[in-house]
This record gives structure tokens, C-alpha cells and sequence, in this order.
């Protein structure tokens, strides 16, 4: 599904050029489950953002699904993603304006769904996540593990071959972060491949496979279960 070759990302100001990530060669399997590990602001997120096409590399190439994306536009690259990647993020970036059910709507939208496809997908979504009961609340009336349960069925509703999640228990305490892994779990085990950035060494034991970054360069890969296609 994914691969890179001698992937750079780097930064310029005026003064200084910053390295942030550095000659990353990697892959990823369809189905395969695998987490990012490292110090802060080792170019975990970076990669991530990269990966997720939301950002684009300053040289090197990345395949996903054996096209060559490194240098679409910023519009192919959306048209890409939305269609194959749903995030995950930390910070939750539900849009407090909108209600649970408005949140996860969103990517179905941009789509181009009709009405009924729309409520039919999230509901069914809200329902497997356990939240169908707050579909008409505002996020700020949720808690922090409620929030991050429509987070993540935001990122399954369309249905996307690849979910990458950034920290996705950075903000929840123990018990809703271990609710929130056997969720990203589960989307695992129904087929869905899965790319995490974590902090934690407990929840990378979650993965098949770890990879450890350190100043911008893959230093490790340790292997924790046999991927099998």
C-alpha cells in the first residue's frame, strides 16, 4: 500500500534549513497494523503528514498503491486522500459548531453522498461506536473519550483503506485510552490497514510491527507478529 524511497522533508527560514525527516525508506502492507515511536519532534508527525498527503516531501518518492504521489498538487493529493485515508488525531479537531452527527457527516459531504446514503453510514457508524445516543449533542457536552469516539468514526464513515492516527490517546486518561486502542483494534481486525504515531510503549504492543524514529532517520523496526497476506 505504501513505500518510500529516500523520503527528506525539510524546512528553510532565512537563517536556517531544519531536517525533519531524513532519507526514509519504509513500507507498509495493505492490512498491516504499525506504529511510529520516537522523542518528540523526532519527525513522527511530519512522516505522518506526509503519508497522509497533507504535506508533500522536499525530495525522495512515495508510492501508495504503486502510484507515484510525491509531486501531485495539493488538489490530487486531496482527491487522493479523501477517498482512502481517514485521520485520527489527538486533539480530537471535531468542529464545535457542529453536532456529533454534523462532525461525522463531514467527510460523506465532501464525497458527494446523497442525503439518505449520509444519514444511513453515520448512523450505522455512530451506532458501532456506542455514541448513537449523542448523535444531536455538541462536542464541548462530551468527554474527552466520548469526543475521540466520534473522532474516530469521522475517520471510518467513508469507509477508508488506511487509517493514520496521530497520538490518539495523547489527550485521554488510562480508561479511555484503552477504550480508544480497542476500537483502532477492531478497525484492525476488520481489515483496515493502520499506521499510529504513539508515545506509548504499552499501546505500540498493540501493532504487528514498530518502527522507531530518531532525528529524522528510521533507526528500528521491531516486528511484534507475523503479518500474513
Amino acid at each position: 500500500m505504501i513505500k518510500t524511497k529516500d523520503l527528506k522533508k525539510f524546512y528553510r527560514t532565512d537563517e536556517v534549513e531544519t531536517t525533519a525527516l531524513n532519507n526514509i525508506n519504509l513500507e507498509v502492507k495493505e492490512g498491516e497494523y504499525v506504529a511510529i515511536m520516537g522523542p518528540s519532534g523526532c519527525g513522527k508527525s511530519t512522516l505522518l503528514n506526509v503519508l497522509g498527503m497533507i504535506d508533500k516531501p522536499s525530495s525522495g518518492e512515495y508510492f501508495f498503491f504503486d502510484e507515484e504521489v510525491s509531486r501531485y498538487s495539493e488538489r490530487q493529493r486531496a482527491n487522493l486522500r479523501k477517498s482512502n485515508i481517514g485521520f485520527v488525531f489527538q486533539s480530537f479537531n471535531l468542529i464545535d459548531e457542529l453536532t456529533v452527527f454534523e462532525n461525522v457527516e463531514l467527510p460523506l459531504l465532501y464525497l458527494g453522498y446523497s442525503s439518505h446514503e449520509r444519514k444511513e453510514r453515520v448512523n450505522e457508524v455512530l451506532e458501532n461506536m456506542e455514541i448513537i445516543a449523542r448523535k444531536n449533542h455538541f462536542p464541548q457536552q462530551l468527554s474527552g473519550g466520548q469526543q475521540q469516539r466520534v473522532a474516530v468514526a469521522r475517520a471510518i464513515v467513508a469507509r477508508p483503506k488506511l487509517i493514520l492516527a496521530d497520538e490518539p490517546t495523547g489527550n485521554l486518561d488510562s480508561a479511555h485510552g484503552d477504550e480508544v486502542m480497542r476500537l483502532i483494534d477492531e478497525l484492525h481486525e476488520s481489515g483496515t490497514t493502520i499506521v499510529m504515531v504513539t508515545h506509548s510503549p504499552a499501546y505500540a504492543e498493540y501493532s504487528q510491527r514498530i518502527i522507531h524514529l530518531f532525528d529524522g532517520h528510521v533507526v528500528s523496526e521491531n516486528i511484534q507478529q507475523e503479518f500474513k497476506i
